[in-house]
């Protein structure tokens, strides 16, 4: 076993000075710790206050599991271990009470024993009670993305697989399907549980009869209604969808941008009071227009259009603080595009490399909000990264995602920086520094929005480096030259600054 470094840390953790203490030798990584229900990791070893070790999880070479606060241990160690961080190493000096008692543990543990453990804490599961009553248990296999869930009315895209008690496979898609959770998947623990996962989280599900399978999905070779399963399930995704109602017409509304439809529609435009301000486009000429990538589309308009169905009819009400506008649409017809989880590797690779070159086209004639949109598509960065991840895919395919996805971030921080985002700006800079510590346009561009939020010495720091990288560049040369410029006047306007401070 390694030898710890011990920190000078001694704490009770028990109301009374005499009952768990607990030494820190070795800090953890973060900030949280495990709560109740979590299945935690742990190595330890322990020995009687007096005597030696007599027992290590180190010496077997396995860890040990159980769920924290469900009695599987002895009590001292659901309260000790509940306030260690990952990766935290800690001794605990645990009381008779809080371990085996009066009776001990014979023949190694004698009754009214105090324990002495070393643990560390290696990981842990969050473990939750979906239903409330025990028949939907969650167990987090892999953190998911942000904070946001689905709401009840929205769509997911899910890869799952669904095993009976004795292992049997009796549904999966691996590769992923989409459903409405109004109308639910397989059985309700499916719908309950995407309902609490964040995108991209991995989770088992320990489902009880009771929420088992929905009968009429069921076919001859599934096993019947009353059965527990285990299903393995991912959220990759979900649109978001709102429903409302307006003139008799329900129109659903899909947040997340489209998948860069093509949409040939019909529009008529008029003020409240019917007078008509514009028409585009007919049933034998329609007007054509790439979805989040019109200027001239109003963006409610937009979303409303990408919420329609082919020959679908609509009133769309648009109200500002000037005016309210009011749009009749036709949807004569739309290109929806491939989804990428449909592509092969040369269909992804190829799609992103279209996307950038439009982004490009659309930068040089200025219109750098929606070319920022084109590099910021999240259809796109999914692709490159479905690339990355996936075992399918050759080396030099996932080094050329890779190049993409760098060379998408530094168009876009072109963008960011003609548009006046600098903090957005650095940020995709420092996005591809994370795949190329090297990059010089990287670094470049991250000092230029560095001088325009005032942080002279970051700015001087990655200009420097730029210029350490790759010495002949004239345009690094001219910009570190500018950066020395800056931080020396404002060097001499600090003076000038402090000066009213120190007169009388």
């Amino acid at each position: 076993m390694e030898k710890e470094t011990s920190i000078s840390c001694h704490k009770s953790i028990s109301p009374l000075n005499l009952h768990l203490c607990k030494q820190i030798i070795q800090k953890g990584m973060s900030w949280q710790t495990p709560i109740p229900g979590d299945e935690v990791e742990v190595h330890y070893n322990v020995r009687l206050q007096e005597g030696d070790y007599f027992d290590s999880s180190w010496e077997r070479g396995r860890p040990f599991k159980f769920r924290l606060g469900h009695c599987e241990v002895i009590k001292g160690w659901d309260e000790g271990i509940g306030t260690m961080r990952k990766g935290e190493r800690a001794v605990f000096t645990i009381p008779p009470f809080l371990a085996y008692g009066e009776s001990g543990s014979p023949p190694l543990v004698p009754p009214n024993s105090t324990l002495v453990f070393k643990v560390e804490l290696i990981s842990w599961c969050p473990i939750r009670d979906v239903s409330g009553d025990g028949g939907i248990v969650k167990k987090i296999v892999r953190e998911g993305e942000g904070w946001a869930t689905p709401n009840e009315k929205d769509e997911v895209f899910v890869k799952y697989v669904a095993k009976d008690e004795n292992g049997v496979v009796v549904s999966k898609c691996d590769e992923g399907l989409e459903f409405s959770l109004t109308n639910g998947h397989l059985c309700p623990a499916m719908s309950k549980a995407v309902r609490t996962m964040r995108k991209g989280e991995k989770a088992e599900l320990s489902v009880k009869f009771s929420y088992g399978l929905i009968q009429s999905s069921i076919n001859d070779e599934m096993p019947p209604q009353h059965t527990n399963l285990i299903i393995h399930l991912e959220l990759v995704s979900w649109n978001a969808v709102i429903y409302a109602k307006g003139d008799g017409t329900v129109l659903k509304e899909i947040t997340k941008k489209g998948e860069g439809s093509v949409y040939a529609v019909v529009v008529l435009k008029k003020l409240e009071d019917g007078t008509v301000l514009e028409r585009r486009g007919s049933e034998d000429e329609p007007f054509e227009y790439v979805c989040g990538e019109e200027e001239e589309i109003d963006e409610g308009l937009d979303r409303a259009v990408m919420t329609m169905k082919k020959g679908e009819e609509a009133e769309v009400k648009i109200k500002s603080a000037e005016n309210s506008l009011h749009y009749q649409i036709k949807i004569v017809d739309f290109i929806k595009e491939k989804p990428f989880w449909k592509m092969d590797t040369h269909e992804r690779i190829a799609m992103c490399k279209s996307k950038k070159q439009e982004g490009n086209t659309l930068f040089q004639n200025g219109k750098f909000q929606l070319a920022s949109n084109k590099y910021d598509k999240e259809f796109t960065l999914q692709a490159l990264n479905y690339v990355e991840y996936s075992h399918s895919f050759s080396h030099q395919d996932k080094l050329e995602a890779n190049s993409l996805r760098a060379s998408c971030y530094l168009n876009n921080a072109a963008c960011k920086l003609k548009l006046g985002e600098y903090e957005c700006a650095s940020r995709l800079c420092t996005k591809v520094l994370e795949l190329d510590s090297c990059n010089v346009k990287a670094l470049f561009r991250r000092s230029q929005a560095y001088i325009r939020t005032c942080d002279l010495e970051k700015a001087g720091e990655d200009i420097n480096r730029a210029l350490s990288i790759d010495p002949q560049n004239r345009d690094v040369k001219m910009k570190c030259k500018e950066v020395k410029e800056k931080q020396k006047n404002a060097l001499n306007m600090k003076p000038r600054f402090l000066a009213p401070l120190f007169q009388g």
